[in-house]
């Protein structure tokens, strides 16, 4: 009797070390890089909002975190130069995802510290976040850029990414990577809302506004409600792609 005592408290040990070590294991965080349109906004650029401030009230386990390392005005090259990476990069472990959108200032042709060439050093440049994710056990995800809000004199929605975007498809399947085709989902979104509607999803304000005296008529950077519409499209469109994140992300707020 006293060595089933013992062989059944050995058994509920194991049993309960087991269940923490698979509690452990379910817990990862989901690590956000990019520039200002996924970037947390300071009180005095509000109502500008990144996409990263809203992705947090869609994650539905306690078992998942997020970590925005976005930050306003950087592009592939220079988050890395000025050592926002490194950090972002010794934060991760192994189970934790990546989501990678950088373009809007690897475009800027005047500024040596930011600009890539689409097709050598911008691809390289993503290239080396996947492979130095994937090294620490992490899953990298790629991201298009969401749509400046540029109508043309008829009306037409124009494209202002050209090549970048391309390159970002193109490597998602050369490299294996789950990719979110955000410019697609903003156009689709933008388009719906057409040319006047969609200025209440961008940073537009009248004159007057305590953050901006003069007014602003931002068609880059999105405002409250555009980011949380541009979320939901991107959670529903990971929900569909990767089932880890389907169990962890949800179209209803937590």
């Amino acid at each position: 009797m006293k060595y089933l005592s013992l062989i059944l408290a050995s058994v509920l040990l194991i049993s309960c070390v087991q269940e923490k070590k698979n509690e452990e294991n379910k817990k990862f965080t989901i690590h956000t890089i990019g520039d200002s349109t996924m970037a947390k906004k300071k009180a005095n650029k509000k109502p500008e909002t990144g996409w990263g401030e809203c992705l947090g009230k869609y994650i539905c386990s306690p078992q998942v975190t997020h970590a925005n390392y976005a930050i306003n005005g950087r592009s592939t090259k220079s988050f890395r130069a000025e050592g926002h990476w490194q950090v972002a990069l010794d934060s991760m472990k192994a189970g934790d995802y990546l989501f990678i959108q950088f373009g809007h200032n690897d475009q800027k042709e005047q500024d040596t510290m930011r600009y890539t060439n689409p097709y050598t050093t911008y691809r390289n440049n993503l290239r080396n976040y996947i492979n130095e994710a994937r090294a620490k056990g992490v899953t990298p995800v790629l991201f298009t850029s969401f749509v400046r809000r540029q109508f043309n004199e008829w009306g037409v929605l124009t494209d202002t990414h050209k090549a970048y975007t391309e390159v970002v498809r193109t490597l998602a399947k050369e490299e294996g990577v789950t990719l979110v085709d955000a410019q697609l989902l903003s156009e689709q979104i933008v388009l719906a809302w057409g040319p006047e509607g969609s200025k209440k999803l961008y940073n537009h304000v009248a004159a007057g506004h305590e953050n901006y005296p003069e007014g602003r008529a931002d068609d880059t950077h999105l405002n409250e409600r555009g980011a949380d519409l541009f979320t939901r499209a991107i959670v529903k469109e990971l929900r569909e792609k990767d089932a880890v994140l389907a169990e962890v992300l949800s179209l209803g707020e937590k």
